[in-house]
């Protein structure tokens, strides 16, 4: 257990580095053990435990934050149905719980040690969406129609219950005729069909929102795992309708909500991507493959480009995508007051976002769920404007942080599995080049590190051949030489 073992101990005394805190005090736990059941389901709630509720995430997954459902119209309108587990039944704000999520504002997977934002007896049990039991929720009901269009939305609380936990894997395969019909959906009558609708919708929306300029992207980032045996695998991380699914279903939720908040003229916290800053680089990379792309940034013209790539090159468009999500820049949060002045999402194509369907792993979920269901109940909002911008601030910082942990324990783990192999050539690509050095994410294994020789003139997406030179698992150090041919 030797492997796991230092990476847990790694990544803890990293996440105090970061800012973060590992452990739950003893406030926190004190105040855990009195929370013994779910929230308690009252008439305030709309009862809807006869849909055909179901959850999908990752095999591993435990701690659930949503349930879909949709049905078809006579009017062949579509009407989804996302559930949203209501952390702030049993989570009071300000309280020992609350102000260590506040804190670390996110839960930190890293392939030694979760780090849950809520202590686990919640976050996987008495507030999780867990599969055969009643629990309370938030759910947003969204009505679409056959060419994509969001045409009405509401929000409101209710009972729901999960009847089948499902997973990305089974799911997907099975959506994409590569496995049978898990067997979790066969047990549920109706599931099978109820989830052939979810499918076609999401795809619907997908469509709806490239339409619009939404980035076609699919990322190589890589998955880092202890396996069993305390083998260390990297690997890059699989998707399928399954996922497409979730997602869009997640965005039409997020964008609902979003729109419910400006409508009804509550200052609140959104999601944005701003307009990028490197768009000049992804210019001059397209311009390698013989293409155009506008001076100012574009995201229709962008996605224009990526699609045309996807379809002539599919087996190296991951390569493509994480080099423009690498220029993109990261999202941030911000309150956003004036409708006029929408900064959006630009890999998206949004311009009215927020973060709404994770309560139980992102604060910023809770704070949204907290807002409006203080809009709901005819309450004060629990969060004065000037909260608002300390949080969006500090839930970007934080949000930064826990990346910057989960990352280093990923090269610490990629570094410990190349220590063996100092002096090998691999073949790799540029992900990163500026005044903090120059990265190279190498394919096989999918693991990222820094050239510290031969760097010069190197530019974001390069195609490279490096030698390995030298690693520290304590730091995560990854370091190669690059070799000219």
């Amino acid at each position: 257990m030797v492997v796991k073992v230092d990476l847990a101990q790694l990544a803890n005394q990293i996440m105090q580095e970061k800012g973060l805190q590992p452990e739950f005090s003893k406030e926190e736990l004190q105040q855990l053990s009195q929370i013994t059941d779910p929230a308690p389901i009252s008439q305030k709630y709309v009862d809807l435990r006869s849909l055909l509720w179901c959850s999908i995430d990752n095999d591993d997954s435990l701690d659930l934050d949503q349930l879909t459902y949709a049905e078809k119209g006579a009017d062949q309108r579509t009407t989804l149905w996302i559930a949203v587990a209501d952390v702030g039944a049993l989570v009071e704000k300000d309280s020992p719980i609350d102000i260590h999520a506040r804190i670390n504002t996110t839960s930190v997977y890293t392939p030694a040690r979760i780090f849950p934002m809520l202590p686990e007896k919640l976050s996987t049990n008495l507030t999780s969406l867990n599969e055969n039991e009643d629990r309370v929720s938030m759910v947003v009901k969204v009505q679409i129609n056959q060419a994509g269009d969001i045409e009405n939305s509401s929000i409101f609380q209710a009972i729901v219950h999960n009847y089948a936990k499902l997973t990305y894997n089974a799911v997907g395969g099975w959506l994409e005729g590569n496995n049978a019909i898990p067997d979790k959906v066969k047990q549920v009558a109706g599931l099978e069909e109820n989830l052939k609708l979810q499918h076609e919708a999401a795809q619907i929306l997908k469509q709806k929102r490239h339409e619009e300029g939404s980035l076609t992207l699919e990322s190589s980032e890589a998955e880092v795992k202890i396996a069993s045996d305390e083998q260390i695998v990297i690997q890059l991380a699989a998707h399928n309708f399954a996922h497409q699914l979730i997602e869009e279903f997640m965005i039409a939720a997020n964008r609902s909500m979003s729109q419910q908040f400006s409508e009804a003229k509550i200052a609140n916290l959104r999601r944005v991507v701003r307009a990028p800053k490197y768009w000049d680089r992804i210019v001059e990379i397209a311009q390698t493959y013989g293409e155009g792309l506008p001076e100012e940034p574009d995201s229709k013209a962008l996605d224009a480009f990526l699609i045309k790539r996807k379809k002539a090159d599919p087996d190296t468009f991951p390569d493509l995508s994480l080099t423009v999500i690498k220029l993109l820049g990261r999202g941030e949060y911000i309150v956003e007051n004036d409708p006029e002045e929408s900064i959006g999402h630009f890999a998206l194509a949004l311009s009215d976002y927020t973060h709404s369907t994770a309560p139980n792993r992102r604060f910023p979920d809770l704070i949204t769920q907290r807002q409006y269901k203080a809009f709901l109940q005819g309450g004060e909002a629990p969060y004065t404007l000037k909260e608002l911008y300390h949080l969006a601030t500090h839930c970007s910082q934080q949000e930064d942080a826990a990346m910057k942990v989960e990352r280093q324990i990923n090269k610490s783990a990629a570094a410990l599995l190349l220590s063996s192999q100092i002096g090998k050539v691999f073949k790799g690509i540029i992900t990163g080049a500026g005044e903090k050095g120059t990265w190279v994410r190498i394919f096989q294994p999918a693991v990222e590190g820094k050239i510290i020789q031969g760097f010069e003139k190197l530019k974001v997406g390069d195609k490279v051949s490096v030698q390995l030179k030298y690693v520290d698992v304590a730091k995560g150090f990854i370091d190669f030489v690059h070799i000219r041919s």
